[in-house]
């Protein structure tokens, strides 16, 4: 998988480079280019924002700095391009499963009160939210989704039965996770996991996650 980032601050993705994603990028798993759209703006002062027609508070994206940018890393529309914004479709396992089977994808990071609508119209083939809230910016909802993306690229986790066994990878939030020591705290393993029993052990598992699903997220029990 080839991720390009569009962004105003580059810096803000140097994060990637930490734990598993960053082993992975040294592996090239997948790779990831990050690009400043400034770079790309033909004002003398590299600015890329003005005032919004009709008025209003903040500053708008202008869309010359963005669509240069777009087309010079895009140049064929090869890329599923998306625009990380609270107006966008929410983020979910069976979606992040979905973006991962792509080959090719664009992030657009937006900023201060949100992008020219030109640029969306023209550019953009998805509109993308991490969630009912607002950000500063794109930057952040953008390092999410490419973290989630990642974990399904062969190679990045260190064992291809991770995603199977995770909080809605079965519609189901996750079991309780224990290791050493067998005490801690006076607090014990449940004696469960020490038998051997794969098939009990999976059983308990599963009614764990049952259990958990209807105390935490009722609403995810709801098709089942």
């Amino acid at each position: 998988m080839k991720i390009e980032v569009l962004t105003l601050f580059p810096n803000m993705f140097d994060s990637l480079k930490e734990s598993v994603i960053g082993k992975a990028l040294e592996k090239e798993k997948f790779i990831l280019n990050i690009t400043d759209i400034r770079e790309y703006s033909l004002d003398k002062h590299k600015k890329c924002d003005d005032y919004p027609f009709g008025g209003g508070s903040g500053m708008v994206m202008t869309p010359q700095p963005i669509c240069d940018a777009i087309k010079a890393v895009d140049p064929n529309r090869v890329c599923k391009r998306i625009f990380l914004s609270p107006k966008g479709k929410t983020l979910s396992q069976p979606l992040v499963e979905e973006l991962s089977k792509e080959e090719n994808l664009l992030f657009l990071c937006g900023h201060y009160e949100g992008v020219d609508q030109r640029v969306i119209d023209s550019e953009i083939d998805m509109e993308l939210s991490i969630g009912d809230y607002v950000l500063t910016g794109g930057e952040l909802a953008c390092m999410v989704t490419i973290d989630a993306l990642a974990r399904y690229i062969d190679g990045v986790l260190g064992s291809s039965e991770s995603t199977n066994e995770e909080s809605f990878s079965n519609g189901l939030l996750e079991y309780p996770q224990y290791t050493r020591p067998q005490v801690y705290n006076g607090m014990a393993v449940p004696e469960i996991l020490l038998s051997g029993n794969h098939q009990e052990i999976d059983k308990w598992r599963y009614n764990e996650q049952l259990k958990i699903t209807k105390e935490r997220r009722p609403d995810l029990l709801e098709d089942k």
